[in-house]
C-alpha cells in the first residue's frame, strides 16, 4: 500500500525591488520572523506555520498594473479573527485596498497592497457550511 505524500510548505515567492523594505513590511505589519537573507538577495519568513519566499529580481509593471486594476490577488490567507488583524494593520499604516466586509460566499476579507504593489486578501469564513460550496 503507497502511502499518501503530505506536504509540509507550500509558500507563495513573490519578486521584490527592494528586499530589505518588502522583509520590514512582512515582520513589522504582518508579523513574520525572518532569518538572514541569502546572498542578500532571498528571505524567508515564517508566522504560525506559513512561509513567503521574497527574492529580490525585477517583476514587470505591466503584470503588476493588471493584476491591480482587475483586482486580481497575488496570496489569499485564511485568517482565525481577521477583525483583530485587520486593526493591527491599519494601524500600522499599511495601505488597505478593500475595507473588512463581508462577502457573498460567506466570508469577510480585506484586501492590503505591500510595498512592492502586490495585493494580499486576508479573510475568514463566517459559517463553516460557506467553506464547503464551491
Amino acid at each position: 500500500m503507497a502511502a499518501n505524500p503530505r506536504l509540509t510548505s507550500f509558500a507563495p515567492q513573490l519578486l521584490v525591488d527592494d528586499l530589505d523594505k518588502a522583509v520590514a513590511f512582512y515582520r513589522d505589519v504582518l508579523g513574520f520572523a525572518f532569518g538572514p537573507s541569502w546572498r542578500g538577495f532571498y528571505a524567508i519568513g515564517r508566522r504560525d506555520g506559513f512561509e513567503i519566499h521574497l527574492k529580490c529580481a525585477p517583476k514587470t509593471a505591466e503584470d503588476r498594473a493588471n493584476r491591480h486594476e482587475h483586482e486580481h490577488l497575488d496570496v489569499y490567507a485564511g485568517v482565525e479573527d481577521v477583525g483583530a488583524l485587520y486593526d493591527a494593520c491599519t494601524a500600522k499604516g499599511a495601505t488597505i485596498l478593500k475595507p473588512l466586509a463581508p462577502t457573498p460566499w460567506g466570508t469577510k476579507d480585506f484586501y492590503l497592497e505591500d510595498p512592492e504593489g502586490y495585493i494580499i486578501a486576508f479573510g475568514e469564513v463566517l459559517h463553516a457550511e460557506a467553506s464547503a460550496t464551491p
